[in-house]
């Protein structure tokens, strides 16, 4: 069965908007649990533009799946990880002028950095996982890392037109089956939805998939447990 995170920090976007306390994104990790996720993913960014830390307090207190905090390979944020230990560490790239995380992380050209954070995680008995772009030569420079799991960046498939999708697909296909050959995890997420996810979670070897602003946006219009047991029920006939 593919495991599914709930990403919700598009729920603490709408709170941080207004600086208030509303709504909740531990209330929404609740929901989404009883609506049948996996885990809960939630992303401690540098400059708290969402999630903030007392959040990661709470639902490292609260949540009984699977954590995934997603961070950058940034000092604080990583001495938090490690005091808390979320079941999983993913690290991502960042840029304060984005608008949400726009592509995977340069391993090759980083090495360095994201292996002295890989060590610090791993230190604190966290699983480690890397946000990379769809290229087995990443997919290669990750495992040499040492990390537990690769999540593929699918924002090029989402947005893809016509041909192209088959092409990103294709894309997404070659990579997975690089991290499968290498023996670690094979993880998915950015800009999927309900009507683009099912041909990402039929790729050979998929166990996990990461979904948050779709599912938050459909929890607007039908509420938190039903939006995802929505996905549930889409990638449990996927898989």
């Amino acid at each position: 069965m593919i495991e599914l995170g709930v990403n919700i920090d598009h729920v603490a976007t709408v709170r941080q908007a207004r600086r208030t306390y509303e709504p909740d994104p531990v209330i929404a990790a609740a929901l989404a649990e009883q609506g049948g996720a996996d885990g809960i993913t939630f992303h401690l960014r540098e400059d708290r533009r969402h999630i903030q830390d007392r959040d990661v307090e709470v639902l490292m207190k609260t949540v009984s799946v699977k954590t995934n905090m997603e961070m950058a390979c940034d000092d604080v944020v990583l001495k938090i990880a490690c005091q808390l230990k979320p079941t999983w560490g993913l690290l991502v790239p960042e840029n304060r002028q984005e608008v949400t995380t726009e592509g995977g992380l340069d391993v090759i050209a980083d090495s360095g950095r994201i292996k002295n954070a890989i060590k610090q995680l791993k230190d604190a008995g966290i699983l480690t996982s890397l946000f990379i772009d769809p290229d087995p030569a990443q997919v290669h420079a990750s495992v040499e890392l040492g990390v537990d799991a690769v999540e593929l960046h699918t924002g090029p498939y989402a947005l893809a037109k016509h041909d192209s999708v088959a092409l990103e697909l294709a894309r997404l296909q070659q990579a997975g089956r690089t991290a499968s050959d290498a023996g670690i995890r094979l993880h998915a997420g950015h800009g999927l939805n309900y009507a683009n996810v099912r041909p990402i979670a039929g790729l050979p070897n998929m166990t996990e998939m990461n979904i948050g602003h779709s599912i938050v946006s459909r929890a607007v219009m039908v509420g938190m447990r039903e939006a995802v047991a929505e996905m549930r029920r889409i990638l449990d006939l996927a898989g």
